[in-house]
């Protein structure tokens, strides 16, 4: 038997804006543990394996952050705080079920566009 794949991928934005930008960021120093927090949790949990935590760079959501997104599902979460991340990990990651009240609002994620479209509204 080998190595099982991870039924989930966590990807947590870790951009911050330089000091005295007015852009939102998803670090902040407010937010600046929750990566390690979620590894932590997920640690704890013993489900670190099966659904490892990755850092990302900016996933063009800022207003909303600080942001993770979950895959498979194409899931974002919004606004997180530890609080959220407990949840996030024992409902959804060990559940299998989103915490609807953490996802991101259609209006800012709306369905995939395929990169053929993208780069037809390019002009490409």
């Amino acid at each position: 038997m080998g190595i099982p794949q991870p039924a989930f991928y966590i990807f947590k934005c870790e951009q911050s804006a330089p000091p005295g930008m007015p852009k939102p960021s998803c670090v902040t120093p407010d937010s600046e543990g929750l990566f390690q927090y979620a590894a932590k949790k997920l640690m704890m949990e013993g489900v670190m394996m099966t659904a490892p935590i990755v850092r990302t760079s900016c996933m063009n959501r800022c207003a909303q952050g600080p942001i993770m997104l979950i895959e498979p599902g194409h899931t974002m979460y919004v606004g997180l705080t530890e609080e959220k991340i407990d949840r996030i990990i024992a409902e959804h990651i060990i559940g299998g079920n989103v915490v609807s009240e953490y996802v991101i609002d259609d209006e800012f994620w709306d369905a995939p566009i395929s990169p053929t479209e993208a780069r037809k509204q390019f002009g490409k």
